[in-house]
């Protein structure tokens, strides 16, 4: 699976930080020995790069809109809407998650040690392409504490995006 970019998105406090979330369940999935804590560790480590991504493109105004009185909608729904080069990988991740409930609630064999790997691997892969589609290194640490949000205006990082020409 890949993504390629189409629209410019404004790299968030918000994005930073749910990238760094993506990252920290990533290295828990990496370090857990148990195949259901890995799954449940690398799904969630999706869904919090998803939620970056979804960051990256959420509008100032948006509050004014009307609000969605139906079912919730999945992240992965949201995913797709926003930035439908992700959208295999979306599918992807939503069809995991039945087996993530049934691994977060303990159920014995819900996944196999290969299954939890496979998608350690997917994870990481995701969350590379998510950093590369907001154009941030995957090792980008920011303060994400109040007084850090007051001296960047609109909440927007300003990043200057790589190029073919800069990346040689």
């Amino acid at each position: 699976m890949s993504a390629q970019t189409t629209d410019e998105v404004q790299v968030t406090v918000a994005s930073i930080d749910l990238l760094g979330g993506a990252l920290r369940s990533l290295d828990a999935a990496i370090t857990s020995s148990r195949a259901g804590e890995k799954y449940v560790a690398a799904h969630l480590a999706a869904l919090r790069a998803a939620a970056a991504l979804l960051a990256a493109y959420a509008r100032p105004n948006s509050h004014s809109r009307k609000p969605n009185r139906g079912r919730p909608t999945s992240v992965w729904t949201l995913v797709i809407k926003v930035a439908p080069e992700f959208t295999e990988w979306a599918q992807y991740f939503a069809a995991g998650a039945g087996k993530r409930a049934a691994a977060e609630v303990g159920l014995g064999g819900a996944v196999t040690p290969r299954e939890a790997d496979d998608l350690v691997r997917d994870a990481h892969e995701f969350i590379d392409l998510v950093s590369e589609k907001l154009g941030v290194s995957r090792q980008l640490t920011l303060p994400t504490n109040v007084a850090a949000q007051a001296v960047i205006p609109n909440n927007v990082i300003p990043l200057k995006r790589r190029t073919a020409a800069t990346a040689k």
